[in-house]
This record gives structure tokens, C-alpha cells and sequence, in this order.
């Protein structure tokens, strides 16, 4: 059984519907995301289950109980819901201790003394439930409201951007640390953000939104190699298309020829399609037949991503060794390596 399902929802204000028709479903333990830009509906979405929005129809089910429907709401306090936000919104007055035990004060002390020491083992704050707020780093007071939040056992966690207010590599490894500790407690949790790495590092599936719809729920593996619109493929990392006609069951043809499949496309002959180049597509190597212009690159550290142009004036994105530093203008070998051909409709 589900721990989380979310059956065809609809949710609005002031009869606007602003998320339609989300079919969402979490097994215990899994850590899902919602991902998309700001305005997608995915706050909203998380709000909801949470019970602070309304359900205009469809049902929301924590495990066996369906807690909201058009007709029907559990209160909030009742969910046995838990929430992190961006703000730790920690009590300054409390120690990390006493901040952690505030949701299981109706727990005997003996029960509240252990869940509390355990749970400052299991985010690496052991021996600083003593200090308070205001002495910890931001990552620290992260983690103490991580804790806090799963004191009580909750039937699911919701996190609402929770490391947007952190600096960029702290937020990196926080995303892994919080998804470390989450498995390790067996939490399931559903986290929103807009921030693909983090979305990445965090999540065992990722619904990416747009416009209050889920475009697509997968790994994310699935959504950088196999997505199911130019709008994933976008969001989800860099990328080019180019137009496409299918000749046959594994071949296209394209403005960089006939290219072919390692798999069957399962498209129509004469159909035309968009072609997904991602930069780890093209590689630059100096023996390569085929040439390119070099337009513009960045530096990554252990590579560049080169912006080449090739003689029919199609630019695509290209991957190329840190070592490799040509000069803007050269002429640079470039190979496809683009066995596995990604079509999208037009």
C-alpha cells in the first residue's frame, strides 16, 4: 500500500484551479520531489496534503485513510503530517534539545530523552542539545528542525525549499546528508524546489511541473535520458533539439544526417519530430571526421561545455576534457555519440 497518493486532485483560490488532475503516489520510505519553476503549483500541491489548502476535487490518502476530498478535511494538526520550511523557524528561547522534544511533550520523559538523543545521533548534532539557536551554523539549525519535524513519527515529511536560503555548496550537502538521514529513519517524504541538482541528490523519483500539471514522475536518470517533452528535457538539463523525420523503425533523418537508433523509436515513417542533443551527446575529439566551429565554451573543472557551430549553421552543446582549451573561432573535431536517439513531438 501507498504511504502517500494524491488521485486525480485539483486544488485553486477564489475559483481559480492553479493544480489540475495530479495523480501522485509515494511507497514507504520513498523520497519523492516536486520540481519546477516558481508558479508551477507545486508549493500549493504540498500544501494541500499538508492541510492547508483545500481540495476543489479529487482525494488525498495518507496510507489506508483518505484525509481530503471536496467534501471531507482533516484537520491539519490530526495528519500526522510533518513539515520543514526554507525558514528553520526555530524557538530562539529553546534550547536544540528542548526545540527537538516540542512535538512529543505528552511522550513519557524517558521516551522523549531517547527519541530526542536519537535523533541528534542520526543528524550528527550528538552533544549539542545544550546549545541554542543562535549558536549553531545555518546547516546545523537545518538539521535541529529536521529533527524536530521527525520527533512524532510522521506519517509523511513535507519539505518546502529547505535549503533555498543556504549558500550553494552547503546546499549540496545538505541534500545528501537529509537524504541520507531520512533513509536511515525509513521516512517517506515529499520535498519542492526549483533546483534540479538538489531535486537530484534528494529524491528517488522527481514530478517535474509545469502550469499545475505533472509532466512527468521518474528517477531521474529517466527524465535527463528519456523525457517526455521538450519542457522536461529543458528543465532538467541542457539541451538542444533539432527537427527530425523518421525513416524506419530505428533511423532518422536530421540536419546532421541519417543518425540511428540502438532502440525502437516506435514512430510512424514520415512523421516529424524534435531530436534531443544533450552536450554529453557530441564530444569533442581532435581525430574526429566531422568538424565544427568553436563559438563560445564554459569551464567546468573536469571538463568545458563547448558551443559549437557546425558548416550548415546548426549550433549544439559539446562536452569536451578540461585539457582540451581551444580558442574561440577554432576548428574543433567532434564525434556523436547518440546511439540512443530522444524524440519528442513537436
Amino acid at each position: 500500500m501507498a504511504a502517500l497518493q494524491l488521485k486525480r486532485l485539483n486544488l485553486g483560490y477564489d475559483g481559480q484551479t492553479v493544480v489540475h488532475q495530479v495523480d501522485l503516489s509515494l511507497a514507504s520510505g520513498e523520497l519523492g520531489c516536486l520540481l519546477g519553476p516558481s508558479g508551477c503549483g507545486k508549493s500549493t500541491l504540498l500544501r494541500s496534503i499538508a492541510g492547508f489548502t483545500e481540495v476543489l476535487s479529487g482525494e488525498i490518502w495518507l496510507g489506508d485513510e483518505r484525509i481530503a476530498d471536496a467534501h471531507h478535511s482533516v484537520p491539519a494538526q490530526d495528519r500526522g503530517v510533518g513539515l520543514v520550511f526554507q525558514d528553520v523557524a526555530l524557538f530562539p528561547h529553546l534550547s536544540v534539545f528542548d526545540n527537538i522534544r516540542f512535538g512529543i511533550e505528552r511522550w513519557s520523559r524517558a521516551d522523549q530523552r531517547l527519541r530526542v538523543d536519537n535523533l541528534l545521533a542520526l543528524v550528527g548534532l550528538s552533544g549539542l542539545g545544550a546549545r541554542f539557536p543562535h549558536e549553531l551554523s545555518g546547516g546545523q539549525q537545518q538539521r535541529v528542525a529536521l529533527a524536530r519535524a521527525l520527533a512524532p513519527r510522521p506519517r509523511v515529511l513535507l519539505l518546502d525549499e529547505p535549503f533555498s536560503g543556504l549558500d550553494s555548496e552547503l546546499r549540496a550537502r545538505l541534500a545528501n546528508e537529509v537524504r541520507a538521514i531520512l533513509k536511515a529513519d525509513g521516512v517517506t517524504a515529499l520535498m519542492v524546489t526549483h533546483d534540479q541538482k538538489e531535486a537530484f541528490d534528494f529524491a528517488d523519483r522527481v514530478a517535474v511541473m509545469r502550469d499545475g500539471i505533472i509532466e512527468q514522475f521518474d528517477p531521474a536518470y529517466r527524465l535527463y535520458h528519456e523525457p517526455r517533452s521538450e519542457f522536461v528535457a529543458r528543465f532538467v538539463g541542457a539541451g538542444d533539439v533539432l527537427p527530425c523525420t523518421v525513416i524506419n523503425t530505428t533511423q532518422v533523418d536530421s540536419p546532421l544526417g541519417i543518425l540511428t537508433s540502438d532502440q525502437t523509436l516506435g514512430y510512424e515513417p514520415g512523421q516529424t519530430m524534435s531530436l534531443l542533443f544533450r552536450p554529453d551527446d557530441v564530444i569533442h575529439d581532435d581525430d574526429a571526421t566531422l568538424h565544427a566551429t568553436l563559438v563560445s565554451k564554459q569551464f567546468r573543472g573536469s571538463h568545458f561545455v563547448y558551443r559549437v557551430r557546425f558548416e550548415n549553421g546548426v549550433e549544439l552543446g559539446c562536452l569536451a576534457p578540461s585539457h582540451h582549451d581551444h580558442e574561440i573561432g577554432a576548428d574543433v573535431g567532434v564525434r556523436l555519440e547518440v546511439e540512443h536517439l530522444v524524440l519528442l513531438p513537436k
